[in-house]
């Protein structure tokens, strides 16, 4: 049973010109202004671009503003609409890439989203557990209260891989849905749910540790091999991982998680490739600038980028990983197969459209998967979705 608290509600964005008369230092020509959407206030995606925006203020003279949006949709929709060039997003990249979910309707379909740069960091990205709930182990998660957000199947889809873990299902937990991943993490503290999926550095995590509920991450042991394969099935993008830094948790009291990128910095593959390389160019060469700015920072590093992922690394960034000594002709046929893999989705989302789909949204999406499915068997291609 889905209990709904809040109602949803999308940003609305002023106009901005992403790509004016650039400002210059040495090489890199970056625009005078430049909007990125994040999740919302507080959290390490939000905290990490504020930290790369001051260093390009500081550094080329660009304003950025950090745009918090409560959930995938409403971090995309400023991108797509040209009003934004880059978001600090997570798994819903993928997902959106996918055209599943919340991407799976009419209004949206496949997005070609691509990597500027990505983190991984000390931090680990697995459901918070209030302490007073007195659950340690996933599996006791059975019957309790776990927070869901409207418009986000990255966080809802990732709550699912940790939930597999325990070998529970969504109908073996009380899903509580909210507006955003700030109201869920505020309904973590007010007692109104007793688990929510985080990255153990974000700032409402660390609020729910000082609150008299207090904080605990249940572990998944990299061991438990049949655990692993649970959440893989759920969600393919998430690795073992040992987390020494968050809301309670320390180098000497490390927990094992999951994790996966994150923030994964993303623009659409339309944004012109000079602009992109700009922008990475300016992150690599700025990076002791921020890399101190915000816990997880540090991941951002060039040499400590994720590589062959299941989202494509955009062209402009390449170039300038490649200038910086870290890119291979490994990566780069991985990365020209991830390109053809948004060419098929996008042939498929535009042949499905002129076959007259149905207009009912749950009868769309059915159709849309199953279109979906059959143009990756075509391609010899995995689905992810099954």
């Amino acid at each position: 049973m889905i209990h709904r608290l809040k109602a949803f509600a999308p940003i609305a964005l002023a106009g901005v010109s992403l790509l004016a008369s650039p400002a210059h230092s040495q090489d890199v020509k970056l625009p005078p202004t430049m909007v990125v959407t994040a999740y919302d206030t507080g959290t390490a995606g939000f905290n990490i671009a504020v930290g790369v925006g001051k260093m390009m203020k500081d550094k080329y003279g660009t304003d950025v503003r950090v745009l918090p949006a409560g959930n995938d949709v409403a971090r995309l929709a400023p991108l797509r609409a040209k009003r934004a060039a880059m978001s600090a997003m997570g798994s819903g990249s993928y997902f959106a890439q996918e055209g599943v979910f919340e991407f799976g309707t009419k209004e949206w379909g496949p997005q070609a989203l691509q990597l500027v740069l990505s983190t991984v960091d000390c931090n680990g990205a697995s459901l918070g557990v209030a302490k007073d709930s007195g659950v340690t182990e996933i599996k006791q998660l059975k019957g309790k209260r776990v927070g869901f957000v409207v418009g986000s199947p990255a966080l809802n889809q990732n709550a699912l891989a940790v939930l597999a873990f325990g070998d529970l299902k969504q109908s073996d937990v009380k899903v509580v849905e909210f507006s955003s991943y700030g109201a869920m993490w505020k309904g973590m503290v007010n007692n109104d749910i007793d688990a929510a999926f985080a990255t153990t550095i974000t700032g409402p995590a660390k609020e729910l540790e000082t609150s008299p509920r207090g904080i605990i991450w249940p572990p998944l042991p990299a061991s438990d091999k049949a655990g692993w394969e649970r959440v893989k099935k759920v969600g393919s993008f998430f690795f073992p991982h040992v987390a020494t830094c968050g809301a309670g948790i320390t180098k000497d009291k490390p927990v094992e998680l999951g994790n996966y990128p994150y923030p994964i910095f993303v623009s659409y593959g339309s944004l012109g490739a000079d602009e992109v390389y700009a922008i990475t160019k300016a992150m690599i060469t700025g990076y002791d600038a921020y890399k101190d700015s915000a816990p997880g920072a540090g991941g951002l590093a060039a040499d400590r980028q994720t590589k062959n992922w299941v989202v494509p690394v955009h062209p402009g960034a390449a170039k300038a990983l490649k200038e910086a000594g870290q890119w291979s002709d490994e990566q780069e046929a991985h990365n020209k197969g991830l390109l053809k893999r948004q060419q098929v989705l996008a042939a498929a989302w535009t042949d499905f459209n002129k076959s007259s789909p149905p207009s009912d949204d749950k009868a769309f999406l059915d159709g849309w998967m199953k279109a979906r499915a059959a143009a990756l068997t075509k391609a010899s291609m995995p689905n992810g979705f099954e």
